[in-house]
């Protein structure tokens, strides 16, 4: 419960340990972290961040003005709609090719290979970037084309969350461009996403394997994609197995920076 005293803020400020200006933007974001979490009485956000009660209320009032935390009587607090609109702007301002570039950048750079980034859009799977590797293989992707979901690397990693059923209607949609039946296709879909990234064995461009893995928002939904593809000489079974460390990584890298928690989705 907040209680709207300033008495003891003298206090606090003449033992000469008063916050400076950054320890204060410190001090208001630790609070906001921990109001998020749950923490509602001002005690106990008090003892979490071992601050004074008279600091943390100082601290909080400031933010309630500001609309970045709300204050209910007898209740507590709670995030603010100041923080929602400012969600709302980074969501819009973050643009998932800019965000991950860098990333697969580094990728590309340590594999030799090429790295695309993809996303699921109108039943397809959008290529939104492509970075060469330093092998001299011709891969015919390019950024801007839309490609079979249920034989490219890519595209089953953004299938991975998806049921059985709806597997099923992708399958039968593409069954055209797909070299086995649905339920050794399944087995291999339900392999792939119990270990958190899927591969294309030459099923999608002749001589062309590749790793893939999902990138998730702070929802744990799926919102993309990144693979490592390589000619089929440089990709054998032990470097692929090998090669999902690295791609996972980078995809939970990516996805730390759209609010994903680890949680172990992806196993290593």
């Amino acid at each position: 419960m907040q209680e709207f005293e300033h008495n003891n803020d003298s206090q606090d400020e003449g033992k000469g340990k008063s916050l400076s200006g950054a320890q204060t933007l410190i001090r208001g974001l630790e609070i906001l972290s921990v109001i998020g979490d749950g923490t509602v009485n001002l005690q106990d956000i008090a003892n979490k961040l071992g601050l004074s009660r008279s600091t943390t209320h100082r601290l909080s009032t400031a933010m309630v003005e500001q609309r970045f935390l709300n204050f209910t009587p007898r209740i507590g607090y709670s995030l603010g709609a100041k923080l929602i609109e400012l969600g709302h702007k980074a969501s819009q301002q973050m643009s998932l090719p800019r965000v991950a570039h860098e990333h697969l950048s580094l990728l590309a750079m340590a594999t030799g290979d090429t790295v695309h980034l993809g996303i699921l859009d109108n039943d397809s799977a959008l290529y939104l970037d492509k970075i060469s590797g330093s092998r001299r293989i011709e891969i015919s992707s390019r950024i801007g084309e839309r490609q079979h979901l249920s034989s490219t690397g890519l595209g089953k990693a953004l299938l991975l969350d998806h049921t059985p059923r709806q597997l099923e209607e992708i399958y039968n949609r593409e069954q055209s461009q797909y070299h086995t039946n649905f339920e050794n296709w399944l087995a291999r879909m339900k392999e792939y996403s119990r270990q958190g990234c899927a591969f294309d064995l030459e099923e999608n461009e002749d001589r062309i394997r590749c790793v893939a893995a999902p990138i998730r928002n702070a929802a744990n939904k799926i919102m993309g994609s990144i693979s490592v593809a390589s000619a089929a000489q440089y990709m054998d079974d032990q470097r692929m197995n090998e090669l999902r460390i690295p791609v996972i990584a980078t995809a939970k890298e990516i996805s730390r920076e759209f609010g994903w928690q680890d949680k172990s989705i992806f196993n290593e």
